[in-house]
This record gives C-alpha cells, structure tokens and sequence, in this order.
C-alpha cells in the first residue's frame, strides 16, 4: 500500500501526454496488435450521464482523449457509440504531426465501426469519413451492405452471425494499423475483455455520484473470469479527477 502526495504541479501539454502513453515499439505477439481502450466512468461506476459519456468528463479527459487519438492508428467503436456520440471524421493533430511521421503513420487515425447487422446511418458523418472500415457479419442486410459501400465505407465480414474480433484484429493488423484505440460502447469493450484482447485501459474517474440506471463501461453476455491488469500511470487534477493506466502484467 503507498499513500500518495501531490508534489510538483504541472500541466502536461499535447505533447507531453503524448510520451506519457506512447504505445509500445512492438504489437502483442498474439492478436498482432496493442489494444487500448479509454473510458469514462463516476464514482459509482456509471458509463454515462442523460445517455453521453461526455457529461463525465473534464477538460483533462479531454486532453488525453485528444493525445489517445493522436497516438493510435485507427479508432474502433461500436456502432450504437458512433451513433450516440456523433462520430466524424478525425483531423489531423498539428501536436504529434513529428511523432505519426516518425512513426510511419498516417496523418490521423481511421475509424473502424463494429456492427453485426450495420445499423449505422449511410449518411452518417463517420460512414463517409476517409479510411472508415465497417467490420460486420456475413448475414448482414444486403440492402444495408449496398447503401454503406455507395456511401463510401470499407466493409469486411469477420464472421458469419457476429463479429470476431479476434479476425477484426488480424484484419487490422494486416493493414499496418496495429496501434488500436478502443473508445467502446460497453458491448464492444466487453467483447474484447472476455476473448483476452485487451492490452492496456485508460480509465477517467470523474468526482461524481450518478445513482440511476446507467450502465457500466463493459458488459457481455458471459463471465469470463477475472482479467488482471497493473496500474502504470497515475494522474489527478484541481477538479478531482483521476486518470489511471492500467495495462498487462509484464509475463
């Protein structure tokens, strides 16, 4: 047990948040990529608040949000999330323009959507982004399939009733987009929690109690047991935040 003090008080820029969670020089050996995921919860475990994970955040969640995104290769999401949340399209980040390049990356991220049945809207701000690629089942709606391919979108079939996200990886990684930043719903984080494909979390405890109905940051229809993960980073603020990394034990 330690027991923490504040000691120099800082505010860390783009920049600097972005060396504070640089992604390892090497993809996990197994699924080929490293799978983060960043979340927002209250104290009382709540994903949301009035149906937006926004409502819990601060203007440091919104910091390394922003430096997450800049660090990652493709952003993957589930499609009620995109919808609730108004994906678009992510610009460029003058901020770690040097770092991506250095790096071999593109200039921002894609967007990667999961969805079984590919509910999300074909004019849907996300569905037309540059580089977005839907990762859907093979007995999808082929109207739906039509529609989202005019609109523009990339679609690929990881499954024949559901998504395996174990082949969404493979997948990603066979593009050279390995570096993954999972930004949820609940059912996608879920997923990937009970097939083990989750390397690393970045979780937002906001200063809140929510109480209701709202969910929590992952769900699944089965238990699968306890994943163990180490705290490496710790970060708080003025306004009672605290942002914790939390990633797999070193073997």
């Amino acid at each position: 047990m330690y027991v923490l003090r504040k000691g120099a008080h800082t505010t860390p820029t783009t920049s600097e948040l972005a060396r504070l969670y640089a992604y390892p020089d090497q993809p996990a050996a197994v699924s080929g990529c490293h799978v983060r995921a960043n979340m927002v919860t209250s104290l009382d475990g709540a994903a949301s608040s009035n149906g937006a994970s926004a409502a819990l955040g601060s203007d440091g969640d919104r910091a390394i949000f922003t430096a997450l995104r800049g660090l990652c290769d493709v952003v993957l999401v589930g499609a009620g999330t995109v919808t609730a949340e108004s994906y678009h399209a992510i610009e460029p980040d003058p901020d770690v323009a040097d770092l991506r390049e250095h790096n071999g990356q593109s200039a921002a991220p894609i967007i990667a959507v999961v969805s079984a049945s590919l509910s999300l809207a074909p004019d849907s701000d996300a569905a037309r982004a540059p580089g977005t690629v839907l990762f859907a089942s093979a007995g999808a709606d082929a109207r739906r399939r039509r529609t989202l391919a005019d609109a523009g979108a990339e679609i690929v079939d990881c499954g024949d009733d559901h998504v395996d996200l174990s082949a969404v990886l493979a997948h990603l990684a066979g593009i050279g987009r390995w570096r993954v930043l999972c930004e949820g719903g609940p059912t996608l984080l879920g997923g990937l929690i009970s097939a083990d494909l989750l390397d690393e979390l970045c979780l937002t405890t906001g200063p809140t109690l929510v109480a209701g109905d709202a969910g929590r940051i992952a769900v699944s229809h089965q238990e699968s047991g306890p994943r163990h993960l180490r705290p490496t980073q710790l970060l708080t603020d003025d306004d009672g935040f605290l942002y914790s990394r939390w990633t797999r034990p070193t073997p």
